[in-house]
């Protein structure tokens, strides 16, 4: 036997063994010497990878500290995975994270493991959170210590983050607008609305930094910069609280509304007009088709399709209705165009619950109602339904990995997205996270993840809310 194959048939059983499984060959890379050197080619791990995520961050491979090899980062990702899907003991570390005096209004990562792009080797994650008692407090959730906390103020309303500055925004009962530096908890910039606030949304268009806020007087203000600038007013629903506030991937489109009238439409409006109004002429903006909103979503792999929960004019039965919004000029004008593209009935069960809409893909859409759970297609097809909770669910969240339900019976579920070669992508129940003890909590009300960890907001019967965080560790 040659101890020295010629390169032809090594490359015959490289190309072989692109047809095998992770496991199958690691398995085959323990035959022989000459079987082990070609599956341990880069390529075959590089292929792997990909064609299990559709996107690897590559910046975590090599450093001029570390260099680690695509098989290296399949594995530790594997394995990663395989604890946040198994969720068994010893697979995470849980942090209970007190100080508020108040209640948690609302949780965002600032610093986190994206979905989209993990690093394995660097899993820290900052948690801000906003309360009644009028402060923000920042969390390094592994470690499960208190990294700053603002000054009191007037009872916060609201927070969002923006990750790529590093800033958190909060809003507060008098309609008061501040940003904080995420690092150091310094106080930025602060704006004066001169009425409390029904919603925060922060986005940024080629490059520049716009803050739309939803008011409880009906309009949609438009703010700028660091030193947040007034771009614009515009009425959107008079006198009543703007509480539905969406913008569409292209940023073209800002979609704002009301979910406390049933009779008032939704409206979406071209960014332009509020992040660069024009004296001379009005806003582009237009009503859509449906009433009674009670919930929205883009869907983030297309340019501009929104789909809405909303009910029924006839027999004010729930319908879920998909857009799509776009622009058409002309040299005298320009009109917006707003083509349905799928309308049908939600069997839901739950007409008087509060209803949460998420996009997973571009043809999924996750809905919780009650303590269902609901998964469909933008065909209306009924993909999955779970009902696993005892209690109402209070918050969702939903990346490319999981998602995971924060429910008023103090428990949280974690469920895995998997894909069927005949049926598309599917949505597996796998495991509960539970809160505490019912003797000091009443349940869960918010939950946010990134990809290595779960955290979530624990109403406390003393009026002091905790947090709760759940980190995974490859």
């Amino acid at each position: 036997m040659d101890l020295h194959p010629p390169p032809l048939i090594r490359d015959c059983l490289i190309h072989i063994f692109t047809f095998l499984t992770e496991d199958d060959l690691i398995t085959a890379s323990s035959v022989c010497q000459d079987w082990n050197e070609a599956a341990e080619t880069p390529w075959l791990w590089t292929k792997m990878c990909l064609r299990r995520w559709s996107f690897c961050n590559l910046a975590v491979l090599g450093s001029e500290h570390v260099n680690h090899s695509w098989k290296r980062y399949f594995l530790q990702r594997c394995h990663l995975e395989m604890k946040m899907t198994t969720g068994r003991s010893g697979g995470y570390t849980c942090k209970s994270l007190r100080g508020h005096a108040g209640r948690v209004v609302g949780l965002v990562y600032l610093q986190g493991n994206s979905a989209q792009s993990p690093d394995l080797w660097n899993s820290r994650a900052t948690v801000c959170s906003a309360s009644t008692d009028g402060t923000v407090r920042a969390w390094d959730i592994q470690n499960g210590e208190l990294l700053w906390c603002s000054p009191v103020q007037s009872p916060l309303t609201a927070i969002i983050g923006d990750e790529r500055r590093e800033v958190v925004i909060t809003a507060d009962s008098t309609g008061l607008i501040k940003t904080w530096q995420g690092e150091s908890g310094q106080e930025g910039a602060s704006f004066a609305t001169g009425s409390p606030l029904g919603s925060l949304l922060q986005y940024n268009i080629n490059n520049n930094w716009f803050l739309t806020v939803g008011t409880s007087q009906g309009s949609v203000c438009t703010l700028a910069d660091s030193a947040l600038t007034k771009k614009s007013s515009v009425m959107v629903c008079d006198s009543f609280k703007v509480n539905t506030l969406l913008v569409s991937r292209d940023k073209k489109w800002i979609t704002a509304g009301t979910k406390d009238k049933d009779d008032l439409s939704p409206k979406v409006i071209y960014t332009e007009s509020l992040t660069s109004p024009s004296e001379d002429e009005d806003p582009l903006c237009q009503s859509l088709p449906v009433t009674g909103c009670q919930a929205a979503v883009f869907i983030p792999t297309q340019p501009a399709r929104l789909a809405l929960i909303h009910h029924n004019g006839l027999h004010n039965n729930q319908v879920l209705t998909v857009f799509d919004v776009s622009i058409k000029k002309t040299k005298y004008k320009s009109e917006i165009q707003v083509q349905q593209v799928e309308s049908f009935p939600l069997t839901l069960n739950s007409r008087h619950s509060k209803v949460l809409l998420e996009a997973a893909d571009s043809n999924c859409l996750v809905l919780a109602a009650g303590q269902g759970l609901y998964v469909y297609s933008l065909k209306g097809a009924l993909i999955a339904n779970f009902k696993e909770h005892t209690m109402s669910i209070s918050s969702i969240s939903v990346d490319s990995f999981r998602v995971v339900t924060a429910s008023q019976d103090l428990s949280l579920r974690v469920l895995t997205w998997g894909k069927d070669r005949d049926h598309g992508l599917t949505l597996e129940s796998q495991y509960h996270l539970l809160g505490g003890s019912h003797t000091m909590s009443r349940g869960f009300t918010h939950v946010a993840c990134d990809y290595s960890s779960i955290t979530a907001s624990a109403e406390g019967k003393d009026g002091k809310d905790v947090l709760k965080a759940y980190s995974f560790t490859s």
